[in-house]
């Protein structure tokens, strides 16, 4: 996944989840958000991020605010990128891919993708990981009762005859592994290890992160 337009900055504040103020070009700008998370981790004052510059005039905010620095790992909080890097990676993943669906209903749910590939079918929820804590990945950084209800019903697609993933797209090449966020929300990390045990396979991959680009580097230990 590639971005045009990209420019160097250093990040100020946050006024709220959807803005943010950053130095750029010699002069204050306040940025879109291009994630509604906490990223409290990530966002703190000083540190380096990359901004795309938007070629809308009429948009009240220049630029959105696509990545930032974590020592020297970059981390991308773009929330639309890991559905479009697993997307461009998902005939990697399965052979003989014969259909691909976006943003797919079933039942009460619209999972991220649907797939048919030789003789099966599958569905698959992506989530994005920017969460690091001790070379670990975890996932929420908030409780999510979307989530829960999401890995709820990869597990009533496995009942139904579906194959069914729930992947999480780590937005850096960083962590030794990744696994639930106990701490933030029990019920999502008891709910995803319910899931892997009804036959639900939950996968992670690392990515590799420029200040232009974005793509699916390899697939990483997952502890539940």
């Amino acid at each position: 996944m590639k971005y045009e337009r990209v420019k160097e900055g250093v990040f100020l504040s946050r006024p709220n989840r959807f803005i943010a103020k950053v130095l750029t070009g010699g002069r204050e700008e306040v940025v879109h958000v291009k994630n509604t998370g906490r990223c409290r981790e990530l966002l703190t004052e000083g540190v380096k991020v990359f901004l795309q510059e938007s070629d809308n005039p009429s948009r009240k905010t220049k630029f959105d605010l696509i990545s930032v620095c974590k020592g020297p790992c970059l981390y991308n909080i773009d929330s639309l990128a890991p559905n479009k890097v697993f997307g461009e990676y998902i005939g990697k993943l399965f052979g003989d891919v014969k259909l691909i669906k976006p943003e797919c209903k079933y039942n009460n749910s619209r999972f991220d993708f649907y797939v048919e590939y030789e003789n099966k079918k599958a569905f698959i929820e992506v989530k994005g990981v920017t969460l690091e804590e001790d070379g670990v990945m975890l996932f929420p950084d908030a409780p999510t009762e979307r989530g829960v209800k999401h890995i709820n019903e990869l597990c009533d697609c496995i009942k139904e005859g579906y194959e069914a993933y729930a992947v999480f797209v780590i937005c850096a090449d960083a962590g030794l592994y990744f696994t639930p966020n106990v701490e933030r929300h029990k019920e999502f990390a008891e709910c995803l290890k319910r899931a892997q045990q009804s036959g639900v396979k939950i996968i992670a991959f690392n990515c590799t992160v420029d200040r232009d680009s974005i793509n699916i580097k390899d697939n990483i230990e997952v502890r539940l």
